[in-house]
């Protein structure tokens, strides 16, 4: 098996976003939340743009385009919109969702399988554009074996019922899970699939991801940016950084 020593750490601004539109107000600004990210040792940062504008907005992918050094991960559902704004861009990466306007957070993974075709047309003019695709799915084998089919470079498993496990102690539940993700991971690796993983995920329940030897990045947001609130947003990153420093050394 292959071993990866180094994983990514993607910092997902959105909810630095959701702050300003609290108010209707300028700030705090995402853009300026990304920059701050970058400097303080974010490897990636990844925003999503949602039908109903309800964080991210237009102008903000226009401003992190322009500022950003590190690789943008532009996430989005898979409609035409939000196809033509990717090409216009051509981020480093491009994730695609499900997406439904009346959740709070995304609701589970992409189902493949029940739009294989649909995705499969979507994706070929990203890739043809340079953009790295991946597809935000569960951890189940018929939905990493579709990923591969369609074309996606990446899968990122959701790590969100693994989450939410761990803090309703419910062990069992949690330790299944667990292995699913672990078994997933490496059944994606097996099939020449990248993997990420994200969603939910905090300090007391990263390393157990992270210590997954095919894993090469981590996306999160909604606990970096709420630990920033009473931590600054550099500290945030640098202990998170190091918690996943430290489960790929154990």
């Amino acid at each position: 098996m292959t071993i990866v020593t180094d994983v990514r750490l993607g910092v997902n601004i959105d909810h630095v976003a959701t702050i300003r539109n609290a108010r209707g107000s300028m700030y705090p600004d995402p853009v300026e939340a990304a920059v701050l990210a970058q400097n303080e040792g974010a490897d990636g940062i990844t925003a999503h743009l949602r039908e109903d504008r309800r964080h991210i907005r237009d102008e903000d992918i226009d401003g992190l385009i322009s500022a950003l050094k590190i690789p943008l991960n532009f996430e989005m559902a898979a409609t035409e919109e939000m196809q033509k704004i990717a090409l216009k861009h051509k981020p480093h990466a491009v994730c695609l969702v499900p997406e439904k306007r009346e959740e709070r957070t995304t609701e589970g993974g992409l189902n493949i399988l029940k739009e294989e075709t649909k995705l499969e047309a979507f994706i070929k003019p990203l890739n043809n554009a340079g953009c790295r695709v991946s597809l935000f799915i569960a951890a189940v084998p018929a939905q990493v074996e579709a990923a591969k089919r369609v074309g996606a470079a990446v899968v990122e498993l959701h790590t969100g019922a693994y989450c939410d496990y761990y803090y309703e102690s419910k062990h069992s539940n949690y330790e299944a899970e667990f292995e699913n993700l672990k078994e997933m991971s490496s059944y994606a690796h097996s099939l020449g699939l990248e993997v990420h993983a994200g969603h939910g995920l905090t300090f007391e329940t990263v390393g157990q991801i992270a210590a997954f030897p095919e894993l090469k990045e981590l996306n999160i947001g909604h606990f970096l940016i709420s630990d920033a609130v009473f931590n600054g947003l550099g500290t945030s990153i640098k202990k998170m950084k190091k918690l996943i420093k430290e489960a790929r050394s154990s």
